[in-house]
């Protein structure tokens, strides 16, 4: 059976790293109590702490990177085990903890029956390399204090998109996504049955193209194509974005995609024909350039039975 937290990678490391760290939490705890002694392993950096000096419980959790309130509880509980103590410090207001003599000789026992052999059981199993971990590990720590998971995932959160040629494989995307929408909104008409089931013939062999947006995780969304007209004219039609994709500006990624490769086949002119309805679309082509063109509409809106609505960009 495949391990589904591994197979995302990247998308599941947190999980990952905290299944991990409780299979290793739980070998260190059978090793800690083989040794004899009492503490749990979440207790083993606070006393490693205070074994270098006393401190307050905000210097302490400051020192381990646990948080203020669960140091106090395990400081609770270490005291109870006798290993830790609370003294006034310089300010009376503060306690300064440090460790019991039991405490003390607890510490000289994990270091002399503990760390050697963990560490070599994870050098072990770091293949010698235990150092590039650690390094790995210090560069996420660090990069989480510059700028949360959170903020990363707000700039960086959008599927990335693509551009995808036409081939003949990806006919059925160029019905279904533009079927989709037309008949959602419309009907098919005889006109769109003849290029959405002979893409090739109609648009791509007469020298047009035919270009698709792919989003990553999602595959192809959404498909717009040239269809030649004329000697030097070109409408863009069929452009449709799956109902799924919608919010990752894929329609706008690929309109503007479509526009740079009308330029470079030298479209003249370039125009689109649409109905009012379709207010979204229509706002997108506002957006990138196209201006609503009586002209066009005499020459070429008699083609659909639904057009009313007709445009021309100036590129």
């Amino acid at each position: 059976m495949s391990d589904v937290i591994a197979d995302l990678g990247g998308v599941y490391l947190g999980s990952r790293l905290k299944r991990l760290a409780e299979r290793l939490q739980g070998d260190a705890a059978r090793i800690i109590e083989d040794a004899g002694i009492g503490a749990q392993p979440g207790h083993m950096p606070l006393l490693t702490a205070l074994d270098r000096e006393a401190m307050t419980v905000g210097q302490l959790a400051e020192a381990v990177g646990y948080s203020q309130p669960g140091v106090t509880r395990a400081i609770g509980q270490l005291t109870e085990l006798g290993l830790v103590e609370a003294n006034p410090g310089a300010d009376l207001r503060q306690r300064l903890l440090s460790l019991t003599q039991q405490g003390e000789a607890t510490m000289a026992r994990v270091r002399m029956h503990v760390w050697p052999g963990v560490g070599r059981a994870v050098d072990e199993m770091c293949g010698g390399r235990t150092a590039d971990l650690l390094d790995h590990i210090a560069r996420i720590e660090t990069a989480l204090s510059e700028s949360s998971m959170v903020e990363r995932h707000a700039r960086l959160g959008q599927p990335m998109l693509t551009i995808r040629e036409y081939s003949d494989d990806l006919a059925g995307a160029f019905h279904d996504i533009n079927a989709e929408w037309i008949e959602t909104m419309f009907s098919l008409e005889p006109t769109d049955r003849e290029v959405l089931e002979n893409p090739r013939e109609r648009i791509v062999d007469p020298g047009g193209t035919i270009l698709f947006v792919e989003a990553e995780g999602l595959g192809v969304v959404g498909t717009c194509a040239l269809q030649k007209t004329g000697e030097t004219s070109f409408e863009l039609t069929k452009m449709g974005v799956r109902a799924a994709a919608r919010g990752l500006k894929a329609g706008e990624f690929l309109l503007q995609a479509t526009i740079e490769r009308a330029r470079k086949m030298g479209a003249d002119p370039l125009y689109l024909l649409t109905n009012k309805r379709c207010e979204a679309a229509i706002h997108l082509y506002e957006k990138l350039g196209f201006r609503h063109d009586a002209g066009i509409m005499a020459r070429y809106g008699a083609r659909y039975a639904r057009c009313d609505v007709a445009m021309l960009h100036p590129a």
